[in-house]
């Protein structure tokens, strides 16, 4: 794997050998030393055109905890704010010692630009760009719910998700994270519904490898495994509502998870979010957190999958095993 642009480029054995690398790191951060040399003297660009939070932070832990060094480069306040092109960016972090970046635009295909231009040479992680993909988002989404639902007994090493169910509710129209599940996730074996209102359904969605439904009682009455909320992401909005829906009070009527709808999904069921949450709108407090919410943990799962993806891209697998406490 030279560069992860895309779920749609993972094939099913690639992307649970990653969820595989990802167990055996998460298994490293609960030794009392945390940290592995396999990155040690490499660098790493957090490359972010669009403010971020917890993938930034997400990425820059894990390559720390992997001994890399890591530069993160925010456009505000940087060169970019005075017409620096994105050319001219990724050339002068090359030339500063650059061994991948990781990147997030607001542009679509951004990351696939700055991969194959020639630019540069190293490797590219899409950390977002635009309304197009989010593969790490996605992998640790698969990560969570691999671990939950698809391995009694704790160790979900070698298993897809064949046959479970999940259920994408939201702004699918303006997300990356919906587009890069349904890649995924299919890939994987899981069943996928997407549930919008129309307005927030993008032109095209019959050729993705997804149900969509228009009313999410009749979804959750058909029993999912899992349940996953997307932000309303009003930033990609011309107003508050956009027109996109009558008003926020409608929305969390008609789409959001209320406390009556997280009663009815069955027992095993859980309840995901890639954050930041609009709690009151696409999801209420009371399922936000609820225990079977896995919203935190979500964020924890992404810092063991990006060394995971760091660690493939940088140094090959298969992965280091723990061993002794405390022993790199």
């Amino acid at each position: 794997m030279r560069h992860l642009l895309s779920t749609a480029d993972l094939d099913r054995d690639s992307a649970v050998a990653l969820l595989d690398t990802a167990e055996e790191m998460a298994r490293t951060q609960s030794r009392e030393i945390r940290k592995l040399p396999t990155l040690r003297g490499r660098t790493v660009v957090n490359l972010f055109f669009e403010d971020s939070t917890r993938t930034r932070i997400s990425f820059e832990a894990a390559a720390k905890r992997l001994s890399a060094d890591v530069i993160n480069f925010a456009a505000k306040g940087s060169s970019v704010s005075k017409g620096e092109s994105l050319k001219d960016t990724a050339q002068t972090l090359q030339a500063m010692g650059a061994d991948a970046v990781v990147i997030r635009h607001s542009a679509s295909g951004a990351p696939h630009r700055l991969a194959h231009s020639g630019w540069i040479d190293v490797p590219v992680v899409n950390a977002g760009d635009g309304t197009h993909q989010h593969p790490t988002q996605a992998l640790l989404d698969a990560y969570t719910l691999r671990r939950h639902l698809s391995a009694p007994g704790g160790d979900s090493r070698g298993r897809d998700l064949e046959g479970l169910s999940v259920v994408v509710v939201g702004d699918v129209l303006h997300s990356r994270v919906a587009r890069s599940n349904v890649d995924l996730l299919t890939t994987l074996g899981a069943r996928v519904t997407l549930v919008a209102p129309p307005t927030l359904v993008p032109v095209g969605v019959h050729t993705w490898p997804a149900q969509v439904r228009y009313d999410l009682d009749a979804a959750i009455a058909e029993g999912p495994d899992a349940v996953m909320m997307l932000r309303v992401q009003r930033e990609r909005m011309s107003s508050a509502g956009g027109g996109y829906f009558p008003s926020p009070l409608e929305y969390h009527r008609q789409y959001g998870l209320t406390g009556t709808r997280l009663a009815a999904l069955p027992d095993h069921a859980i309840v995901m979010h890639p954050g930041p949450m609009n709690r009151g709108l696409e999801i209420s407090a009371e399922a936000a957190d609820s225990p079977r919410s896995t919203v935190v943990e979500q964020v924890a799962n992404g810092v063991s999958v990006r060394m995971a993806v760091l660690y493939h891209l940088l140094a090959g697998a298969p992965a280091p095993t723990p061993t002794t406490q405390g022993t790199p």
